[in-house]
């Protein structure tokens, strides 16, 4: 029987469609975050466009994040370097984890608030006519508010500090190819 990661060297580079769909889904979540912040002050109609952008990034990275994780299951990461200590490796599991569910969860959760609002839903991107959830009442509308910021949000952030400290470290400290596996910019040391 054969493994997923069989042929792939410890350490070896991720593909280009995991690299592309990482940094795509990182810029759509960091200006997704201040979107909403933003779009949270306004009032009248600049409110509403407002909403229909944030509305409509998160359809964006809710689709996009499914992308990915159908495309992580298909192909699997590269396995990690057999010098990583058990603890870095349940760490970067851990986190890996935790961005599957806040990038599926946050727009979910934001759908269930937009869907249990009373107001009728933008199209996504101006086109694309977007169904309410099955949901409805206060109680629903509540716990939706209470998961996309009070939870998932703060998870997104604590996640977000772990990944790019886990990435600077391995650069910078451990001086290996951490960064280089993800980064679509450097080159591979010595390569």
């Amino acid at each position: 029987m054969t493994t997923a990661h069989e042929g792939r060297a410890p350490g070896a580079r991720y593909s280009t469609i995991s690299i592309v769909l990482h940094w795509t889904l990182a810029v759509l979540l960091i200006v997704q975050i201040f979107v909403g912040g933003w779009f949270e002050d306004l009032e009248g109609p600049e409110k509403g466009e407002a909403f229909a952008l944030h509305l409509s990034l998160g359809v964006t990275i809710l689709a996009l994040s499914l992308l990915r994780l159908g495309w992580r299951i298909a192909h699997p990461a590269p396995p990690l370097p057999s010098s990583y200590a058990a603890w870095v490796r349940i760490l970067a599991r851990a986190t890996h984890v935790g961005f599957y569910v806040v990038m599926i969860g946050m727009p979910l959760t934001g759908w269930a608030i937009a869907s249990t609002s009373g107001r009728g839903l933008p199209d996504v991107w101006g086109v694309i006519p977007w169904p309410r959830l099955p949901v409805s009442g206060e109680g629903a509308h509540e716990a939706a508010e209470t998961l996309h910021v009070d939870i998932i949000l703060k998870l997104f952030w604590v996640l977000i500090v772990l990944h790019i400290a886990g990435a600077l470290k391995h650069h910078f400290l451990d001086k290996d190819d951490t960064l280089w596996r993800m980064a679509p910019i450097f080159r591979r040391p010595g390569g």
